[in-house]
């Protein structure tokens, strides 16, 4: 069980610091809620404790762990092959994983396919969302802030744009 002050992750959602522990009725039945603040967008969302591991709640990752996700990002092959709707289902399923591996997987092929062909407002949307969680994960394991991890990636997928050979 978590406690008041304590970083955590919610999948779909990014990392937050518990503020309190509140009980709040649903049904009839009264149920206990960690009330976490997300930094970004100074959002509140409150976290059912009995379903929290259930759900992939976990721990903020440290920086050391930290500096390896921005490090595996550089390396992250994008499978360019992918239809829309193929690519938009398994982009979902690794951003509700809960793994932050998987979250920026999900960030760097579609700021990659950005760049390159432009995104479906559905993709625009996935990967704002996307870039919200992983991002908020990094700043808080970091103390950094979002405008600098943000930029960090968008120099990584830069530079491997140019790097890339150009199609005859």
């Amino acid at each position: 069980m978590y406690s008041i002050g304590d970083s955590i992750v919610y999948p779909l959602h990014g990392a937050g610091i518990i503020e309190a522990i509140e009980e709040r009725e649903v049904s009839g039945l009264m149920h206990r809620y960690y009330a976490m603040r997300i930094p970004l967008g100074d959002m509140k969302v409150l976290i059912p404790i009995d379903g929290a591991e259930k759900i992939g709640v976990r721990d903020v990752i440290n920086a050391d762990e930290a500096d390896k996700v921005i490090e595996e990002f550089r390396g992250v092959e994008i499978d360019a092959n992918l239809n829309w709707n193929k690519r938009y289902r398994e982009n979902m399923t690794r951003i509700k994983s809960g793994n932050i591996y998987e979250v920026a997987s999900v960030v760097k092929s579609l700021m990659m396919r950005d760049k390159e062909k432009g995104l479906s407002t559905g993709e625009r949307k996935m990967l704002a969302n996307a870039k919200q969680i992983l991002i908020s994960e990094i700043v808080m394991s970091k103390q950094t802030t979002y405008a600098v991890v943000d930029q960090q990636l968008k120099d990584i997928v830069e530079e491997q744009i140019l790097q890339k050979p150009k199609a005859e």
